[in-house]
């Protein structure tokens, strides 16, 4: 369904090895990302054989989507999110807990494939 989305890591590596489910997805939607899924992407890009055009790659795509940065309020759900994690003894990473409360922040939906985020209150998933 077309719409506003923010997009986790897993999807864009998707997207990137041109899976077309995801590119529909991503043709008919109002594309945001996580300045922390930028990083995660950019790590990735260190690490791989073509680091140079990985990193081009990335850098073209963030120039076509918004980009979310983090600041106070996403600080603020972060703290949150982590704390009602701890009480029900579901961690998940720490990156995903920062995009799952730049996504709620944003009220906007995750387009992922991590099953754990289903663990976060409040956060609307959609599995690509």
């Amino acid at each position: 369904m077309p719409g506003r989305i923010l997009l986790d890591t897993n999807v864009i590596i998707a997207f990137f090895a041109g899976q077309k489910a995801v590119s529909q997805h991503v043709s008919q939607s109002e594309l945001f990302v996580s300045s922390i899924v930028l990083g995660e992407l950019h790590y990735g890009a260190c690490k791989s054989a073509h680091a140079a055009a990985n990193q081009a790659r990335i850098e073209e795509f963030a120039s076509s989507v918004s980009v979310l940065n983090c600041d106070a309020e996403t600080a603020r759900r972060y703290g949150q999110i982590k704390d009602h994690l701890r009480l029900k003894g579901r961690p998940i990473p720490e990156n995903d807990i920062w995009i799952a409360a730049c996504a709620i922040q944003y009220g906007l939906p995750l387009a992922t494939r991590d099953d754990h985020f289903g663990h976060v209150d409040g956060l609307s998933i959609e599995t690509w």
